[in-house]
């Protein structure tokens, strides 16, 4: 393995965690900032926004769900088994799967599939497809 990849697949599992931990501490404009800036989210299900500005109006109503009833608010994500199925100088394709906790415990899981690009120092997402597999009835995030 050369030195590039190294410092590429290191540099790409820190943007997940940055990503991971503005979510679940409701920080989506810095959740945003990890996203290329016409970088786009895409939910299964529904149509790609593109661009940070977008990133952050369609997730700022995730972040304001209030807490299930007498509960204070949490919300954890984990991203496990992150695996390239793609490493060039220029484009990274990752997949990965996430599992969220919340105040009621298991609330959902899926699956991502990123593609990442180099940006200066970083490697941000350019195209991130969010599919979630399964959610609990009482979900507090999942519609």
């Amino acid at each position: 393995m050369e030195p590039w990849e190294l410092s590429a697949r290191e540099r790409i599992r820190d943007t997940v965690a940055r990503y991971t931990w503005a979510g679940d501490s409701g920080r989506i404009e810095e959740l945003a900032a990890c996203f290329c800036p016409d970088g786009a989210l895409q939910i299964r299900g529904e149509p790609a926004v593109s661009g940070r500005d977008a990133i952050v109006a369609r997730l700022t109503s995730v972040a304001a769900t209030p807490a299930a009833a007498g509960l204070r608010r949490i919300v954890r994500h984990n991203v496990t088994n992150v695996r390239f199925t793609l490493l060039t100088p220029r484009r990274a394709e990752v997949a990965s799967y996430f599992t969220v906790f919340t105040e009621i415990g298991l609330d959902h899981h899926g699956r991502y599939r990123d593609v990442f690009t180099p940006v200066g120092d970083e490697w941000l997402i350019a195209h991130r497809l969010a599919a979630t597999d399964w959610s609990a009835p009482n979900s507090t995030m999942v519609g």
